[in-house]
């Protein structure tokens, strides 16, 4: 069975949000996710290769997929906004999801920038199933704020990222009030370079 790709633009809160739902490639999907993409100032978009990646592990495991620009990015409407607008664009998509597989249960994800956003998601959505953050900014001024939440959380960083440094992470994720998974890829850098197959495995393997 050839796998089920639709490209599709969603009426967000500032325009049109350009996105894409794939759908596993050989089964009915068992669940749904929502894959945010890191900063769209610095070339982020949904076809970055760590979001390209955690999207074909979230499949592998019987996830149906949407992925989404942000506002500003390519054919998306609007512009930047700090990402207080971010989170109503992924609301936005999210509810997409939701009323196309509205008996699924779902994960909210992100890389990088788009892991806050996920994570500020999660705090308003307590029946989704879980929240994923690959490469979380926790050195980013107002991470506190994302300290509870209602559903569980799993962090994967880069055992070798410079931009998004290690320690404050662990700290982080140290200080969050119930024990939360921090799982470690072997690669090069924040992008997880040399660890992408890896990465997806992970990701893959989480079920």
């Amino acid at each position: 069975m050839p796998r089920r790709i639709e490209s599709l633009l969603i009426a967000g809160p500032a325009g049109n949000l350009e996105a894409l739902i794939e759908e596993p490639a050989d089964h009915e999907p068992q669940q749904a996710a929502l894959v945010c993409h890191p900063h769209p100032l610095y070339g982020g978009t949904m076809h970055n290769k760590v979001v390209y990646r955690t999207a074909r592990g979230l499949r592998r495991s019987g996830h149906v997929v949407l992925r989404f620009n942000f506002r500003g990015v390519n054919r998306s409407e609007g512009s930047h906004d700090n990402g207080a607008g971010e989170v109503d664009d992924a609301r936005a998509a999210l509810a997409v999801l939701r009323q196309r597989y509205p008996d699924l249960p779902y994960t909210l994800a992100g890389f990088s920038f788009g892991s806050r956003v996920a994570l500020r998601l999660a705090q308003d959505h307590p029946e989704a199933r879980r929240a994923i953050a690959i490469g979380f900014p926790a050195h980013y001024p107002g991470a506190e704020a994302l300290v509870h939440s209602p559903i569980p959380r799993i962090f994967i960083h880069s055992r070798n990222d410079a931009i998004c440094p290690t320690e404050p992470l662990q700290r982080f994720v140290a200080s969050l009030p119930t024990p939360t998974p921090l799982l470690w890829v072997e690669a090069e850098d924040h992008f997880f370079t040399g660890g992408l197959p890896a990465l997806e495995d992970f990701v893959a393997g989480l079920g």
